[in-house]
């Protein structure tokens, strides 16, 4: 039998395990009337096997042990039991029918079986009593029934038989317990990496769709505006419709730029030198603030913490959180609005954070007494994309409208080591920055007229 046939034969059986079970019961019903019908000595007294005639009740607890073993593997217990009577009832009626002589135990092979079989598909203490139970019943009636004398190697051998049944079905239930348990954990570990690869995947699109996001919702709302001046003004003054033009072409040059960086994630993955992040960081904070003034806004930055090293992941995090804040007051507020960016270490040496506050004043819409969430903080992709960058860094993120007018962007990164100040950098308010301001019910006016 080659092994693509092995390997049918084995689908076949796993397939009709009660067919299996029938064609084996029959092959040992076989053997045991073949074991039964030969005895050892020669009828004329010569060495060899002879032949025993069969009585009809060997015949028949025979065929009926047999048809037992059949629901051996449901009934494991019940039929070992069965069997076991059968046996003894065998082992006692063959006394009075068979010279002593010519008495056989070949029944006792349906036990052995039984037993196995036992041991292979139930625990440990039911083996063992099982086993002790048959020794202790099954030999005795062997010795006093069986082939004469009592001390007979067949007789001895029913001990020997069922012990050794009973502890090669339990080596084989125990060994495949073990391969399950492989097999288990092999599957529990495919799975793991499927699940751990389905979250990286997203993950991963996630992290490139805040990175288009940003971009593309920074880049597109500047280009929009001078697009817009340069419409407005291109008869009546052609020099400023030609300088919009010009930032439209530099806003659209930084975004080709930064979108080939994103890109470029997706295209180098597999080579070693292959970016992991877009090339920007608080150290383009200029010329992302140039930006924004140049299409009409007025933008006060404070910011002593960008001067100095930091992680690139909060590095790049607190650029986005500033790109975005600064798009949605363009959005949201208008070009006419101010805004006020200020960047600071915060939190002490034992646990050093940097905050990142994005203000504005926003007018609020009429009737109504604070400005509301904008659509593009509460329900867009803006706010959602600043909360997921600082929640990757196990910081906070918070968007609310401000005391009398406006709306301020607070987000808190915690830095990965503690770092040193940097020598004569404060983080005392600058001269141009807002006064702190309460998000709240209650309401604070600063004295000179600035939104709280």
């Amino acid at each position: 039998m080659n092994p693509e046939q092995g390997i049918r034969v084995g689908q076949w059986v796993r397939r009709h395990p009660l067919a299996t079970d029938v064609i084996f019961a029959a092959f040992v019903l076989v053997g045991i009337l073949f074991a039964a019908v030969t005895v050892y000595g020669h009828p004329g007294g010569t060495a060899g096997f002879g032949k025993r005639h069969l009585a009809g009740h060997t015949v028949l607890i025979s065929v009926a042990a047999c048809a037992v073993l059949v629901g051996r593997r449901r009934y494991p217990v019940c039929v070992l039991g069965a069997v076991s009577a059968l046996v003894i009832t065998e082992l006692v009626l063959g006394s009075f029918t068979y010279l002593p002589g010519q008495r056989s135990s070949s029944l006792v092979i349906a036990v052995v079986i039984a037993l196995f079989t036992v041991a292979l598909r139930t625990d440990r203490n039911t083996t063992r009593r099982a086993a002790v139970a048959t020794v202790i019943v099954l030999t005795p009636v062997a010795m006093v029934f069986g082939t004469r004398p009592w001390y007979s190697s067949d007789n001895l051998g029913v001990f020997a038989w069922t012990a050794l049944a009973a502890v090669t079905g339990e080596a084989a239930r125990s060994r495949r317990a073990m391969f399950e348990a492989i097999r288990e954990r092999a599957e529990r570990a495919e799975r793991t990496r499927e699940e751990e690869a389905r979250r990286r995947v997203a993950e991963e699109r996630m992290r490139i769709a805040r990175e288009l996001h940003d971009v593309v919702a920074h880049h597109i709302a500047l280009v929009n505006v001078q697009a817009g001046v340069a419409s407005h003004v291109m008869d009546s003054r052609p020099d400023q419709a030609k300088e919009a033009l010009g930032h439209i072409r530099d806003a659209s040059r930084r975004a080709l730029g930064e979108l080939q960086s994103t890109v470029g994630l997706l295209r180098q993955q597999d080579e070693p030198i292959a970016p992991t992040e877009p090339a920007r960081g608080l150290a383009v904070l200029d010329d992302l603030v140039d930006g924004f003034r140049k299409a009409g806004m007025t933008v006060s930055v404070h910011a002593p913490a960008a001067g100095g090293p930091l992680p690139s992941a909060v590095d790049l995090t607190a650029y986005r959180v500033v790109q975005e804040a600064l798009t949605n007051v363009h959005k949201h507020a208008g070009p006419e609005a101010k805004a006020w960016v200020r960047i600071v270490r915060t939190g002490g040496p034992s646990s050093p954070e940097l905050t990142v506050t994005v203000d504005d004043d926003g007018p609020a819409p009429a009737g109504a007494a604070h400005r509301s969430v904008p659509a593009g903080y509460g329900s867009g992709h803006g706010l959602t994309g600043m909360r997921e960058r600082a929640a990757a860094l196990s910081g906070t993120c918070e968007a609310a409208p401000r005391d009398d007018q406006g709306f301020r962007v607070r987000v808190t990164l915690p830095l990965l080591a503690p770092r040193p100040p940097e020598p004569g950098v404060t983080t005392a308010q600058a001269p141009d920055a807002p006064p702190p301001a309460r998000v709240g019910p209650r309401r604070a006016a600063d004295p000179a007229g600035r939104p709280a």
